[in-house]
């Protein structure tokens, strides 16, 4: 695959685009499988090439007139990267109008070097459905009038913006959003689908970037837990709830852990959309008193799970699904449960054209402990 910003030089993220994609495939299951030692591996299952990316989350910098949505270069000037072609097709639609609407707002880029303007981001996420999430990521309060006044004209070119909010990040500070969220629309949950179950992102939560691979790792884990029978499961890191969800069955306990107060309620929604006796709740996934459950499921940040691998290791739990984004930090957890083996594997490419690799481990306790 090639793409015209990498051959001009303007973005450099998708490190091994110009690698054929089957070869790509194989060398991140040679190296996921050298670093985490012999199990069985499944196939690694693929992502699309071009238009997997679910979410973009473009800096806006130049000026009102010739706003560029992309990322920042040399000296903390914008380059325009709205054409991605990794990013989902309603999203590159929607970003000619979102410019559109920068310069009919008035709303003035936010200069990183002279640390003056209002508008930092938009990001926007894309449903299976093709619905979408825009968040504005502002200074202050001062735009919110202007941006309230055009937000018909917004929704008339963009129907399918079902959720429309803005962020308050007012610090100069290094990242995506702040703590103050601000909603334009009635609806602030987006619908995303995944495997016949509703999964609803609110402002703020988080969801995997690649929908169909997300997808494909969710029916992995519910087809080995199935192997597995757990009568309880607990779904540390559960974010949306998206394995907890698809882990649900009949005569089995199920808690999603999650610190993210925005993702719990979301997850909340849906599981009473569904009719299901998930119970989530808001907390330090790292300090829960679940973890004598039958199945434990870990979906930890790229830093891994820390201290509580020790403490994994020392429960009662039979069973641990391990999601990782970071086969490092993966390496040095396994090592940390001596008494969990690790069982089955399975790489699931989420994040094409670079090293990045999402791996499912299922670990099996080597001697049941005695209740």
């Amino acid at each position: 695959m090639h793409c015209s910003y990498m051959d001009a030089g303007r973005c450099c993220s998708a490190t091994r685009i110009e690698i054929p994609y089957p070869e790509q495939l194989a060398t991140k299951q040679r190296v996921v499988s050298e670093a985490l030692g012999p199990m069985e591996w499944a196939p690694a299952f693929p992502s699309a090439e071009a238009g997997f990316r679910n979410k973009a989350k473009m800096v806006v910098a130049g000026t009102v007139e010739q706003p560029t949505l992309g990322i920042l270069g040399p000296g903390g000037l914008g380059i325009d990267l709205a054409a991605c072609p990794l990013h989902e097709r309603p999203v590159v639609t929607a970003m000619p109008v979102l410019r559109e609407m920068v310069t009919r707002a008035g709303l003035t880029p936010y200069s990183v070097p002279d640390r003056r303007g209002e508008l930092k981001l938009i990001l926007v996420t894309g449903s299976p459905a093709g619905e979408l999430m825009i968040r504005f990521v502002l200074r202050s309060t001062e735009a919110l009038p202007r941006l309230r006044k055009h937000l018909d004209w917004l929704r008339e070119k963009l129907p399918n913006a079902v959720v429309i909010s803005a962020n308050l990040l007012p610090t100069h500070v290094a990242l995506t959003e702040g703590e103050t969220e601000i909603p334009f629309t009635e609806k602030q949950l987006l619908t995303m689908r995944t495997n016949e179950i509703d999964l609803l992102l609110r402002p703020g939560g988080f969801f995997q970037t690649n929908t169909a691979v997300a997808a494909a790792l969710y029916r992995q884990a519910a087809a080995w837990a199935s192997e597995a029978s757990p009568r309880s499961v607990a779904d540390l890191y559960c974010g949306v709830g998206g394995f907890a969800l698809h882990l649900a069955g009949p005569d089995r306990e199920v808690v999603g852990v999650e610190v993210s107060a925005e993702a719990v309620d979301g997850a909340r929604v849906a599981a009473a959309r569904r009719g299901t006796s998930v119970r989530f709740e808001v907390g330090d996934a790292t300090a829960v008193e679940h973890l004598d459950a039958d199945l434990v499921v870990v979906n930890p940040p790229r830093r891994g799970i820390g201290d509580l691998a020790a403490r994994l290791d020392a429960s009662h739990a039979r069973h641990v699904l391990y999601s990782s984004c970071n086969p490092t930090t993966l390496a040095r957890d396994l090592a940390e449960m001596p008494s969990l083996r690790p069982v089955r594997a399975r790489l699931f490419d989420m994040f094409p054209h670079n090293h990045h690799a999402e791996v499912l481990v299922l670990l099996e306790r080597a001697v049941t402990k005695v209740r």
